[in-house]
């Protein structure tokens, strides 16, 4: 697969200190190299999308990508940058070699997620990390039902259920318990929320197969729907979660030397003894 990235938009936090001096340092160097930069207004003409900051800042680019699937390349100025790989001080390079034609691309698994509901439109959304279950504004537990390829699978009890990609792997659903998915694998990952019981374990699925999620009546019961951390909105024991894997997906740009592993390493520090010690 060949692009020629000729026009491009960058994106990013202006106001954070962090990112702004990158910004302007790339946004010069590629104005000086002849490449058209775009405002977010053009986006559907970009032909690379560059997101510098963190995971954040990445997920929003994805969407902006739109079913135009324009590929991404993400510099980081987050905390852990899974997605955003480019450290700053390899930005210029990694940019320049990209232009040249030397990188590879990405494809990640992107979930379409359709929240029914029999009293008004359906909402429809993507997600590139994940899609989140969780319950709102009071103290209670949410009970909730879930099928896969509309065969039961089991009946929760807890604070939600998180509905992952490969990519959203390493994210919240990581922080709850669920493993690492290599982002090639069309799967998606399944997993609770503070479970009430303690055998409602984390379950690994082929992305083929829909994943439905029904509330179910309790008292004073009220939850809600994030997608990408963006609020999708609330949901009632009327309403239907749909999550299925999109036709299109998200396409990112990795410069030369990308290793999917050596990025756990280092944000996990595998390998490291971190126990402290007197000196």
């Amino acid at each position: 697969m060949s692009h020629s990235f000729k026009k491009i938009l960058i994106v990013g936090k202006h106001d954070d200190p962090r990112v702004a001096e990158p910004f302007e340092l790339l946004t010069a160097h590629l104005r000086n190299a002849g490449v058209q930069l775009l405002e977010r207004t053009d986006v559907a003409k970009a032909d690379l999308i560059v997101a510098i900051g963190g995971d954040g800042t990445m997920l929003y680019a994805s969407r902006l990508s739109g079913e135009a699937g324009t590929p991404i390349l993400g510099i980081n100025r987050g905390r852990l940058g899974f997605l955003a790989d480019v450290t700053p001080d390899e930005m210029i390079a990694s940019v320049d070699s990209v232009l040249a034609g030397k990188y590879s691309i990405d494809s990640r698994l992107l979930l379409e997620t359709r929240l029914i509901r029999p009293a008004d439109d359906d909402v429809v959304t993507y997600a590139l990390n994940d899609v989140v279950l969780q319950r709102s504004d009071t103290g209670r537990m949410v009970d909730f039902v879930t099928r896969i390829g509309g065969q039961f699978v089991n009946t929760h009890s807890g604070d939600g259920l998180i509905v992952a990609t490969p990519t959203g792997s390493t994210a919240y659903a990581l922080s709850c318990g669920g493993p690492i998915i290599e982002p090639q694998l069309d799967a998606v990952v399944i997993v609770p929320i503070c479970p009430h019981t303690l055998t409602d374990r984390p379950i690994v699925v082929s992305a083929d197969r829909p994943v439905e999620v029904v509330l179910l009546q309790r008292e004073e019961t009220k939850a809600e729907i994030t997608v990408d951390g963006f609020p999708m909105g609330s949901i009632t024991p009327e309403d239907r979660l749909l999550i299925s894997a999109a036709k299109s997906r998200v396409t990112l740009v990795h410069p030369p030397g990308y290793d999917f592993y050596e990025i756990l390493r280092s944000k996990l520090f595998w390998g490291r003894d971190n126990r402290k010690r007197d000196i």
